[in-house]
């Protein structure tokens, strides 16, 4: 019996851990605390960026990277640089954000859908400033996909009601 009281309190303790561990990871990237800047060119309908996420623990910093990525490309737009011309976000109005908060809570969730418009490709570049860890993932982002899917969601207009 006391093993098993012992095994029910190690299994309880790694899961609160873990949970934390994931509250921690969502809690900083609800501040959306990333920069993003072009990193080269990729092929048709794709954006290859390098986002720099911040946070007290380098593997979070690290794993937020596609989450950051395709944020700032739905609403901050890439800056230019490395060959590459700036790219305005996909989001013509930023308020969309928080009108559609339903829509994004559910779309940047753990295992949400903004998994499928990016991948990190290479080894992350980590600095140390103050007491945070500051970490450069390069990541592709499927911008055309992307915008595709928001269009279909109601999120954002398509480009032919231009016209």
């Amino acid at each position: 019996m006391k093993k098993l009281i012992l095994l029910f309190a190690v299994v309880l303790a790694s899961t609160a851990c873990f949970a934390g561990s994931k509250s921690k990871a969502n809690k900083d990237t609800k501040q959306w605390r990333y920069e993003i800047e072009c990193a080269g060119t990729g092929t048709a309908g794709t954006y290859v960026v390098k986002v720099w996420s911040y946070s007290k623990k380098q593997a979070v910093a690290t794993n937020q990277a596609v989450k950051n990525a395709v944020h700032g490309v739905i609403f901050k737009g890439v800056a230019g640089g490395s060959g590459c011309a700036t790219q305005r976000p996909l989001a013509a109005n930023p308020a969309v954000e928080y009108d559609r908060a339903d829509f994004f809570d559910r779309f940047f969730a753990d295992g949400g859908d903004f998994q499928k418009y990016g991948s990190a490709t290479g080894v992350p570049e980590t600095m140390k400033v103050g007491k945070e860890y500051k970490v450069g993932v390069v990541v592709s982002v499927y911008k055309d996909n992307l915008r595709k899917a928001l269009e279909q969601a109601g999120v954002i207009k398509g480009l032919n009601s231009l016209f």
